[in-house]
């Protein structure tokens, strides 16, 4: 079965770190143009990073030089490493792949996401 799996999620406190995991099955992670996205209790779906097939990396103006995402294709898994966090990065985290060259797709596949709570 074709399936995405987000891990990683959890209570941190302002200031703190996470690193989320996106476990891919079924399919490689490496033809794919890979992307986080975010959503917030109340808001819109917001991309937070995209990794290109042609290997352009972009990331949401609101995480820049904090987070950074990358991949192990052994583990056919993406990771998004997460600093200094704020309350304003709550949010359940997804991950999604799809087989167009650009960002942001709208993802042939998504994982169920994990909840990202930053709280003191």
């Amino acid at each position: 079965q074709v399936q995405l799996v987000e891990s990683g999620g959890g209570l941190v406190q302002p200031g703190g770190s996470l690193r989320l995991s996106c476990a891919a099955s079924g399919f490689s992670l490496d033809s794919h143009t890979i992307c986080w996205f975010r959503q917030a209790p109340g808001k819109e779906r917001e991309g937070v990073s995209c990794i290109s097939r042609l290997d352009y990396r972009l990331y949401t103006d609101s995480v820049k030089g904090r987070c950074a995402t990358s991949t192990d294709n052994a583990k056919n898994t993406v990771y998004l490493q997460m600093n200094s966090l704020k309350p304003e990065d709550t949010a359940v985290y997804y991950c999604a792949a799809d087989l167009s060259r650009y960002c942001w797709p709208k993802g042939d596949y998504w994982g169920q996401g994990t909840q990202v709570i930053v709280s003191s």
